[in-house]
This record gives C-alpha cells, sequence and structure tokens, in this order.
C-alpha cells in the first residue's frame, strides 16, 4: 500500500503562507527600498528553509510554497507570449473582492524558454535534493487562461476562431511541460479552478452573461489537456488540483462533482486529482466511482487550509471509508484541501497551524496505509 512515486499517500496541494521575512522584504521591494537581487536572496533563503521544514513532517515531497508569487496563476500566465495583464474588477469571493487584476490574450501564444518558473523550479530541485524529498512544481492548468476571461479576454486579430486558440493553448502547454521536464521536473501539479466552476449554477451563469457558452467545454477542455500532456515521459507524474477558490480563506464555486466527474476522472489523462472534499459544498464522494480502475490517484482533500482548527484522525479515516465504496483504497491519498496561500495574501490561519495540518495528513497516512 506505499507509494514511491507521486501523489504520495500523505501529499499537498501546493502554496504555504509566506513568511514574515518574505512579506517584509516584499514590501520594502515595492516601495524601492530593496533591489531584485536581495530580493531573490532572500526568497531563496526562505524557500530553503520551508523545503527542509517540509521534510521534517515526513512528507516525501516539497514545494516551493509559491514564495516568489502573488497569484497562484498570473504570475505564471503573464510571462507566457501573447498575454498581458491589466486592471479589471476584482474576482468577488464569499464576503471578499480580490485585487483588480486580470489577463487577456493580446498575440501569439508561446512558451518562452526564458519562462521564469523554469529557473525558480532549478532551485527549488536543488533544495528538495538536499533534503531528499521529490521537487513539486504547480503551474495553473491551460483551461484557466480560457475561463478566466472567456472570449472577450482573446484577440479576435490573432484569433479570428476559437479552434486556432486552442490548438494553440495546448500547444504552448505542450512546450511548458517539456522544458519542465528538462530542467529535472517529474512531479508537476496543473491547478485549475474551472471543473469546479463548470459544477456550480452561479458561475455557469456568470459565464453566459458575458456572452460565453458552457455547452461542450468540459470536452473542449479534455482535448487541450490531453494534447499538453500526452508527450509526458514515463517517469513524470502530472496530476491536477480542482479548487473552489481560496483567497482569505474564503470560497467561490459550490456543487457535488457529478456534472464533470466522467469526463474528468475518465477521459482526461491525468495520473492524479487533488480533489477537495471539506465542506458539504463539495458533495458526496459518489462521483469517484468514475474514476477507472488501475494507476490513476485521487488525493482526497479532508484537511481544509481555510481555518486552523485540526481535525480529528478518527473523524479523517470514517471519511476516507465512506470515500473507500466508490474507489480502492489503493487508488486513493489524503492532501488538505488546497493550498495554505493561493494568493500572498494567505489564509486565515498561524504557520504553526498550516505544519500541524501537513504533519496530520503525514500521521494518517501512516495509519491508514502503513509507514515507509
Amino acid at each position: 500500500m506505499l507509494r514511491t512515486k507521486p501523489p504520495f499517500r500523505a501529499d499537498e496541494v501546493g502554496s504555504l503562507l509566506r513568511s514574515d521575512r518574505i512579506k517584509e522584504a516584499r514590501a520594502k521591494f515595492e516601495k524601492g527600498a530593496i533591489k531584485v537581487d536581495e530580493l531573490r536572496k532572500i526568497e531563496d533563503s526562505e524557500i530553503e528553509k520551508i523545503v527542509h521544514r517540509q521534510a521534517s513532517v515526513g512528507l516525501k515531497l516539497a514545494t516551493d510554497g509559491e514564495f516568489r508569487r502573488s497569484w497562484w496563476h498570473f504570475d505564471f500566465l503573464r510571462h507566457l507570449d501573447g498575454c498581458e495583464m491589466y486592471e479589471t474588477e476584482g474576482i468577488q469571493f464569499a464576503g471578499v473582492t480580490t485585487r483588480g487584476e486580470g489577463i487577456r490574450v493580446k498575440g501569439k501564444l508561446d512558451f518562452p524558454a526564458d519562462h521564469p518558473m523554469l529557473a525558480h523550479f532549478k532551485f527549488l530541485k536543488t533544495c528538495c535534493d538536499q533534503a531528499h524529498v521529490m521537487a513539486k512544481m504547480t503551474i495553473p492548468s491551460p483551461a484557466v487562461l480560457h475561463f478566466r476571461g472567456g472570449r472577450k479576454a482573446i484577440s479576435t486579430d490573432v484569433y479570428p476562431t476559437m479552434d486556432e486558440y486552442f490548438v494553440d493553448l495546448g500547444k504552448v502547454w505542450r512546450k511548458a511541460i517539456k522544458a519542465f521536464y528538462d530542467a529535472g521536473c517529474r512531479y508537476l501539479q496543473l491547478d485549475d479552478t474551472v471543473w469546479s466552476y463548470l459544477c456550480s449554477k452561479e458561475e455557469l451563469e456568470k459565464m453566459r452573461s458575458r456572452g460565453d457558452d458552457p455547452t461542450g467545454l468540459a470536452q473542449t477542455y479534455a482535448r487541450v489537456i490531453n494534447y499538453a500532456i500526452a508527450e509526458r515521459p514515463a517517469d513524470m507524474t502530472i496530476t491536477t488540483h480542482v479548487c473552489r477558490g481560496n483567497f482569505r480563506s474564503t470560497w467561490i464555486a459550490s456543487g457535488g462533482y457529478e456534472p464533470v466527474a466522467e469526463t474528468l476522472l475518465r477521459d482526461v489523462n491525468y495520473d492524479g486529482y487533488f480533489l477537495e472534499y471539506d465542506t458539504e459544498r463539495a458533495g458526496g464522494f459518489e462521483p469517484l466511482r468514475f474514476l477507472p480502475k488501475g494507476n490513476k490517484i485521487v488525493v482526497v482533500g479532508l484537511i481544509t487550509s481555510k481555518s486552523g482548527e485540526l481535525e480529528k484522525k478518527d473523524d479523517i479515516k470514517r471519511r476516507l471509508d465512506e470515500a473507500s465504496k466508490f474507489v480502492a483504497y489503493d487508488q486513493m491519498a489524503l492532501s488538505p484541501q488546497c493550498g495554505f496561500a493561493s494568493t500572498e495574501e494567505g489564509n486565515i490561519l498561524t504557520e504553526d497551524e498550516q505544519w500541524a495540518k501537513l504533519r496530520l495528513a503525514v500521521d494518517v497516512a501512516n495509519d491508514v496505509w502503513g509507514k515507509a
């Protein structure tokens, strides 16, 4: 029942609460008090610390906590050829609105050879090699670039038809995946809010109101993603995390996975799926019946990242047992429901509470699947 390759029985989504030192350095940089090289040195130092901290709680993997990012998605997307950031209305979460930034496509899409996150990964891998854990890189899914703004955020001069756009979208991510592999990445995660939004009546209505038709969109995204990941080498694991919104401990989407589960779990060729199951908003475990028997893993997000209250081990084990009615234990793993800081603001809990939750995931996994 032990796993020697990702996703591991105890895993994590990606982002971690920014340390005080990171926050202070970024504030100084924004004011012009320090230069970019000094900021980078501080980020390097803090990332090295959290990699070793992740190893110390028993995880077999580590991320860089997304410490160099302001947003989980825009910091990757803004550096793609053809993309630009612009000011817009903030995203409305449950009672909270984000900063007003958006992304749009103004030119031909491509993945540049000097994308900064390639260097970010190389530094992470060096730290992980020293800590004897696997380096996990997180980037947004191609679906995110489309769904965030829809047709209105894509130049009609550059892409007169959406068919042309979706072809290029798949090519860009295929190129990105090869570049990360060549940089040494063997565990890549494509973070994705889209699948949960396709389960939300409210989000589907918002999409229609801006002039986009969601009909058949799940199948289109499946084709784009499958094209993007089709040439990954056998020793590279690619997973996805389906997020329901994560900003200052709030959320966006409600609704169970049933509307997309068959397409997502059966037809999209991911190796693993991080699914959020920390609240009733996620619905029941029944959609997991669509996970094909075999090598695919569903990582059940039963430990919330949105509050500091620590879950009880017996409660988590009981819920895993409930999930096992629809998917076998050997195709399951455990993680927090989301990252702890999908944006630099972070969720409303302490760093000690964050580390306690990651330790809890390891402890429960050791009890359920055995200790390596």
